[in-house]
């Protein structure tokens, strides 16, 4: 009896959740519908009132599919207990669930990160501008290693001029002669290469600091309030701007002028003759003139292998912007807003515990009445003979089955026939001593 008073129980609180179910189940699929809408409107081209109605329809065909599935599951599941049939309805709920996160799931996402995964990507491409601008000035700053051993030169070539001005420490006689022309030419070539340079950073420079502003700007953007939508279309302006400003820096750099310089050194080395009053001293000059020829060729050489290293340098390939809608935003970026992800699919999929809750409580109903189950079943025939076995057992008699006792009708008391007055009795007026019977007042009724 407890038992069964348990399963009544279940199944009058079960009639009492119904309404509630229903209930929770038609907000939770408007819910989706709604937020299926505020996703699907920035997928969608064309007019406003296209774009409306299109998004409109497609979320209310989200809505219902989503009631009816789960309103199908909810009735069905519960009370299918044979377990191949049990299982392909779960098979087929993970389908229809599939089905739902794929047409309804992505898109709430959408609607609850995508202007958040938008700012998401232009924080992401703004990270690879500022390492592209990075990499072109130190690339066209490379140039400027080269400065002090063109310096150096210059000098070497310049003091040595002037030692032989002063002292003839080359060819052992002072004055200006064909050697001290040669170095002197050498000294101001090195000069010109190093002011080409020197010139060259300031370039540079101005056009890192046109960069870092555009950088400043789109991280403004990046940061800002308002509809994103705006914003991206002025980071897009102004990545254009900055990809130029990347390219005009990977032309700027010298290195492809120092190496030229280099090879002109050795290639274009004019010595002057020799102009000495004696032949021993013409034979002097070219000795040292030979040497200069040398020591030009090794300085052409070694700065050439540097410019080399410089122009090796892998150029910089500038990051491509690609506007992305909110959806693809939230795709791409998905492992950045697994909570957002989290709420969209559990607006979608949260029948599923309802399923559940319902199959375990039909299963204890079912637990708790398996003891009636042979009485609600138990046909005509089997009562008959249960019925003449607890008679056997109880020492009552058989009784036939095709026999209807019929009871002994009990005899009817006699009808007493009323006694006879004589007739001068009826007259008497009330109040006498006559005797009034049951018959007499029947009659006066």
């Amino acid at each position: 009896m407890l038992r069964r008073n348990n399963a009544a129980r279940i199944q009058q609180t079960l009639n009492g959740v119904e309404t509630m179910t229903r209930f929770a189940l038609a907000v939770l699929a408007l819910a989706s519908g709604v937020y299926t809408y505020l996703g699907v409107r920035g997928l969608l081209d064309g007019t406003a009132t296209f774009v409306f109605f299109a998004a409109i329809i497609y979320s209310a065909a989200v809505s219902v599919a989503i009631y009816a599935f789960w309103t199908f599951m909810l009735r069905f599941v519960p009370i299918v207990t044979a377990g191949v049939q049990r299982i392909g309805l779960f098979v087929t709920m993970a389908i229809g669930c599939f089905m739902i996160m794929a047409m309804s799931s992505w898109l709430n996402a959408a609607a609850l990160a995508g202007s958040a995964a938008l700012e998401q990507h232009l924080a992401v491409t703004l990270q690879g501008y500022v390492q592209d601008l990075d990499e072109a000035h130190s690339n066209a700053l490379a140039s400027q290693s080269l400065l002090p051993d063109v310096q150096r030169a210059s000098e070497r070539f310049a003091r040595l001029a002037e030692d032989e001005r002063n002292s003839g420490a080359l060819t052992g006689t002072t004055g200006s002669g064909s050697v001290v022309q040669l170095l002197t030419q050498m000294s101001a070539q090195m000069n010109e290469l190093s002011s080409t340079i020197t010139n060259s950073r300031t370039e540079v420079q101005g056009q890192f600091d046109q960069g870092s502003a555009h950088l400043a700007r789109m991280r403004e953007l990046v940061s800002g309030t308002g509809d994103v939508g705006p914003r991206s279309d002025e980071f897009a302006a102004e990545v254009v701007q900055l990809n130029a400003i990347i390219a005009s820096l990977q032309e700027t750099g010298v290195a492809p002028s120092v190496k030229r310089a280099a090879a002109d050194l050795s290639l274009g080395f004019i010595a002057p003759v020799a102009d000495g009053g004696t032949t021993d001293l013409v034979s002097r000059q070219d000795a040292v003139m030979g040497t200069v020829r040398e020591s030009v060729a090794a300085q052409s050489a070694a700065l050439a292998t540097a410019a080399d290293e410089i122009l090796a340098q892998p150029k910089v390939e500038p990051t491509r912007f690609v506007p992305l809608s909110s959806a693809e935003a939230v795709l791409r970026y998905w492992s950045d807003f697994i909570p957002s992800w989290a709420g969209a699919i559990s607006i979608d999929l949260l029948p599923v515990v309802l399923v559940l809750v319902l199959m375990i409580a039909y299963d204890a109903m079912r637990r708790e009445t398996s003891t009636i189950e042979e009485a609600e079943t138990m046909t005509a025939a089997e009562m008959i003979r249960a019925m003449d076995l607890y008679r056997q057992l109880s020492g009552k008699p058989m009784v036939d089955p095709g026999i209807v006792e019929v009871a002994p009708a009990e005899p009817a008391p006699p009808i007493e026939e009323p006694a006879t007055m004589p007739a001068g009795e009826a007259d008497k007026p009330a109040g006498t001593d006559a005797t009034v019977t049951p018959l007499d007042v029947t009659r006066k009724r």
